[in-house]
């Protein structure tokens, strides 16, 4: 309420990334200062329920909720984000080297669409300076991944090191990763989904992370990958094949689309990726597919559109374990935690499951 009421009116006659930095920025003060991290838990925080409540991948998940990569694109506030009810989040795009991402302005609202258009270029801090704020940090209340990118000026023929760089530096760091190969905002990155690109790239992770697995004694990590929501039925069949063919733990459906279908705002003129309420229906179909072709043994986490809790529910029930908001979060504030939580745990005992986990899938079942 407080958000709708004041920080929302202030914060959207700003420049939108400026208003993006000045969140950030206030949720790492608040949540470093000494009783910071009780006072938005106190405001913010959702009861937990074993209802909600699920392990995957050996990680404990208090609910589905997730926060999808962009917003804490250098880990800055993950003290704050931590207490304001998601289960999880995602850092990054990181890069191995720092990168300033494309000319501003390169953020933009469509309120009338509940959109955001976003061209941003992986601008982020690089790889030590992440660590250095991991390390700060401290101890984790939720699960931590960590999503990596290559940098700009890095052709495809050789991404594969950047990915492995990313994992080398920060492998003790993440609880999880994400490979990001669908961003719209990196020349030619979308290639990357596609036949041997994609199956080189996967086998470099996945080598990787048994590498580092073995240096640092650990048991091992996930690894997802982030798909676009534009692929064609029989792109998607192909790099759902290629995945499920490389060890991979999961897939997270779907990225920004560069679709313009139905828009109305005068922002929808500006390139890059679209999130928001125009993805809700795509982003499910994707995950609908995606649990098919992988017979529902691979690990969805559904992103894309979700501002209502039927939105979320829809998703688990087309076969995402996990969702993940960003875009509702700006517009809804992070009350919408709540609200998901509470209506998400009143859909799944309406229709009479004892947890969460009957309800993966169930529209396909």
């Amino acid at each position: 309420m407080l958000y709708k009421k004041l920080g929302k009116p202030i914060l959207f006659r700003m420049d939108p990334e400026r208003a993006h930095h000045l969140t950030i920025d206030g949720l790492s003060v608040v949540g470093s200062f000494p009783g910071g991290k009780q006072l938005l838990k106190s405001m913010y925080g959702v009861p937990y329920s074993p209802l909600m409540a699920q392990q995957l991948w050996g990680l404990q998940f208090a609910n589905p909720i997730g926060l999808a990569a962009g917003l804490d694109k250098n880990a800055k506030a993950v003290k704050g984000f931590s207490q304001l009810g998601f289960g999880f989040m995602e850092v990054g795009t990181i890069t191995p080297k720092p990168q300033p991402g494309n000319e501003l302005p390169r953020l933009f609202r469509l309120p009338e669409d509940k959109a955001l258009i976003n061209r941003m270029g992986f601008n982020n801090v690089g790889t030590d300076e992440m660590a250095k704020n991991l390390i700060k940090t401290g101890k984790r209340d939720i699960p931590v991944a960590i999503n990596i990118g290559k940098n700009k000026t890095t052709p495809n023929e050789q991404a594969e090191e950047d990915y492995r760089a990313c994992i080398r530096e920060l492998y003790t760091y993440g609880d999880f990763f994400v490979v990001n190969i669908s961003s719209p905002n990196t020349p030619d990155l979308r290639n990357l989904q596609h036949g041997n690109d994609l199956k080189r790239l996967l086998d470099a992770v996945t080598a990787e992370m048994q590498l580092q697995q073995e240096k640092n004694g650990h048991t091992g990590k996930p690894v997802l990958v982030k798909i676009a929501p534009d692929l064609t039925d029989e792109e998607l069949e192909l790099t759902v094949k290629t995945i499920k063919d490389s060890s991979i733990s999961g897939i997270i459906a779907t990225n920004t689309t560069l679709s313009r279908e139905g828009l109305v705002h005068s922002n929808r003129e500006q390139a890059g990726g679209l999130s928001g309420k125009p993805l809700t229906e795509r982003s499910t179909e994707v995950i609908r597919r995606v649990y098919q072709l992988t017979e529902g043994k691979l690990p969805i986490i559904g992103a894309g559109g979700i501002f209502t809790a039927q939105d979320a529910y829809d998703k688990i029930r087309a076969g995402a374990s996990l969702v993940e908001v960003y875009t509702g979060l700006i517009y809804e504030g992070p009350g919408i935690l709540t609200s998901l939580n509470k209506g998400l745990h009143n859909l799944l005992k309406k229709d009479g499951y004892t947890h969460i986990s009957q309800a993966i899938g169930a529209d396909q079942n």
